[in-house]
């Protein structure tokens, strides 16, 4: 502590590289805090003196007077900042997302404000949210991604301060949202198949058959058009093998889904039994 305090009292008094061309006074036991709250780190005592002088107002006399209250004011700033490519960003970053995962809105807003005081890029949080939308959300609220996308782009659009309101409506409501997880679980599996599974070739009746000799290797023969059915569906094979690979919630929007689907997987099996 002594010795960052020695290098406050070199800092005010240098007028080349220093505080000392500035008509300034700061007491003692204002340098003395400074000294202490930096817990032996000379440089974060130094950026805490500097902008402390920037935020003092010039008295009539033309000196900067500091005192407690812009001091304070400072080192509470100055604790809020984090390196944006440092653990702490990530750690942020990972709470604010998990907040909305578990539907608590109030802990998703004190992460998102810690966030914007931090100084942290708005857009970096925007982009989170609409990766939350889709990743834990998902048709169980549709509507979720577009509210996501919509803030990201007024996000972009309006920058800080006001788009923080943006921000604060998009987590609120991905928060309060109902949650499902079923369409990443889906393609994940999907991919899964994909990298380590026997590449399935496309069926002849899907195959697309706008292009000259298509008709003749039968691509597109048999195909029959959904639209033409009574209720919109035909039971029709368009994989070639039996997998499932999404299974949505039930709840939220999503359990509409799951209900149609459940309908039509037994409507298949009884047709094919």
């Amino acid at each position: 502590t002594e010795d960052v305090r020695t290098i406050l009292d070199r800092a005010l008094a240098d007028e080349k590289d220093g505080l000392g061309a500035v008509a300034t006074e700061v007491p003692d036991e204002i340098l003395e805090l400074l000294a202490v709250q930096s817990q032996g780190d000379a440089r974060a005592a130094l950026n805490a003196l500097e902008l402390a002088v920037a935020a003092a107002r010039e008295c009539a006399d033309g000196v900067k007077r500091v005192d407690r209250e812009i001091v304070l004011d400072v080192l509470q700033k100055q604790s809020l900042y984090y390196d944006k490519g440092g653990e702490e960003h990530f750690n942020l970053i990972s709470a604010l997302h998990k907040s909305v995962r578990n539907s608590d809105p109030d802990a998703t807003l004190y992460w998102l404000a810690r966030m914007l005081e931090s100084g942290e890029d708005p857009r970096f949080i925007a982009r989170r949210l609409v990766i939350a939308a889709s990743e834990d959300i998902g048709n169980a609220d549709p509507q979720a991604l577009l509210i996501a996308t919509a803030a990201f782009q007024a996000t972009e659009t309006i920058g800080m301060p006001e788009c923080r309101i943006n921000l604060a409506q998009a987590t609120t409501y991905l928060a309060c949202s109902p949650k499902s997880n079923a369409s990443y679980v889906a393609i994940d599996a999907a991919i899964q198949d994909v990298r380590q599974q026997t590449v399935l070739p496309v069926p002849l009746h899907l195959r697309d058959r706008h292009y000259e000799g298509a008709k003749q290797l039968g691509h597109g023969d048999g195909y029959e058009y959904p639209h033409d059915a009574e209720d919109g569906w035909c039971n029709q094979d368009y994989l070639g093998v039996k997998k499932e690979y999404y299974h949505p919630v039930d709840r939220g929007h999503e359990l509409e889904f799951l209900q149609r689907l459940e309908d039509l997987r037994s409507r298949r099996e009884q047709s094919n039994g």
